[in-house]
């Protein structure tokens, strides 16, 4: 099956086909501050399962091998390669997928690293939209 995704200005436009790997929530202190949120959701799939559509996103070295790849006009995250942590894989950030409820994480990673009023966070009072 393919999913298409891309930034939010839609410069950048990405394509995957087949099932992923993995599809894991991290907690980790690069995906935290690469993103500016609490965790990232990512799908894994191969090099050959992921095709870029439009645009050339920008990469940045985050960490030794870390290799992320975001838009250079809206800043969003887009995706993820690590040659010795993670070789031949390249993982979305699968929120930026435009159907991203067809992937939905089945596993939490880095959760040593987890902030932690996170571990609870489920239990916060919920609104359909902004509380008036």
């Amino acid at each position: 099956m393919a999913h298409q995704g891309g930034c939010h200005c839609g410069a950048v436009r990405y394509e995957v086909n087949g099932e992923p790997q993995h599809v894991a929530l991290c907690h980790c202190s690069d995906c935290r501050k690469s993103s500016g949120a609490p965790m990232v959701a990512w799908a894994a799939f191969t090099e050959d399962q992921f095709r870029l559509v439009e645009g050339e996103p920008v990469t940045f070295n985050s960490s030794g091998t870390a290799m992320r790849s975001f838009c250079a006009q809206c800043g969003t995250g887009l995706y993820y390669r690590n040659a010795e942590i993670l070789p031949g894989i390249v993982d979305i950030q699968s929120a930026t997928l435009d159907e991203p409820d067809a992937l939905p994480p089945a596993i939490h990673i880095q959760v040593a690293e987890r902030i932690g009023w996170m571990a609870d966070a489920h239990s916060l009072p919920m609104f359909e939209r902004y509380p008036g």
